[in-house]
């Protein structure tokens, strides 16, 4: 994390496509708890009007663009997972200007009075934003269940499901990386109880964070 001394504990919380992370979010947020969402942030940057759009469009034609000239995500989807070298022009058109972004919500919340604040990232690791934050939450489900999910989600077959996993970080890695994991195979009930549990750490690091300062 940064080194400004003003800003309360931010926990990243990241994990696969269709993992959960929304909804470990909005648990914490049922207990007072802010967060910024890299996806919410990602979608922005490629809105009509915005400077990434425009290089999206001229590198792969009017095909990835809707009939209103707004980012047709799916198209897009279907080209950048099939060729890393395209994936990869795409994260350094678009990465920076998320991470400015982010950077903006975060200072954003310092007046929000929480305890502690989330940034909520599927490429909390990937993209360097672990820098942001202070500590990782991992939230971690089976690729079985990944892929179940993702097919329903995203009305995706199940090859663009396992192109998309295997574009992201591996599970192990992933888990080997966190701080903290959340089991996130059973109900909204068992998110609940652990998000609660995850809530109460958090609110004492916190406390031990301010004193620091």
């Amino acid at each position: 994390m940064n080194t400004d001394e003003q800003r309360p504990l931010t926990i990243g919380v990241t994990g696969g496509i269709a993992s959960g992370k929304s909804a470990v979010a909005q648990a914490f947020a049922a207990l007072g708890i802010p967060w910024v969402d890299a996806d919410d942030v990602a979608r922005e940057v490629v809105a009509p009007g915005e400077p990434a759009l425009a290089e999206i469009a001229e590198r792969f034609g009017p095909e990835v663009l809707d009939a209103q000239g707004r980012l047709n995500r799916r198209a897009l989807r279907a080209i950048v997972f099939a060729d890393e070298g395209q994936r990869r022009w795409l994260e350094s058109v678009t990465h920076p200007r998320i991470r400015q972004r982010l950077l903006e919500r975060l200072e954003g919340m310092r007046a929000s009075g929480a305890p502690y604040h989330l940034l909520v990232s599927p490429l909390l690791f990937e993209s360097g934003q672990r820098e942001l934050v202070d500590r990782c939450l991992v939230i971690d489900v089976p690729e079985s269940l990944q892929m179940a999910r993702t097919m329903q989600r995203d009305e995706v077959d199940e090859a663009q499901a396992r192109a998309i996993i295997e574009a992201q970080m591996p599970r192990s890695k992933r888990l080997a990386m966190a701080d903290d994991v959340i089991d996130n195979q059973g109900d909204r009930d068992a998110l609940a109880r652990q998000v609660a549990e995850l809530d109460a750490r958090y609110r004492g690091l916190a406390t031990a964070h301010t004193s620091e300062q």
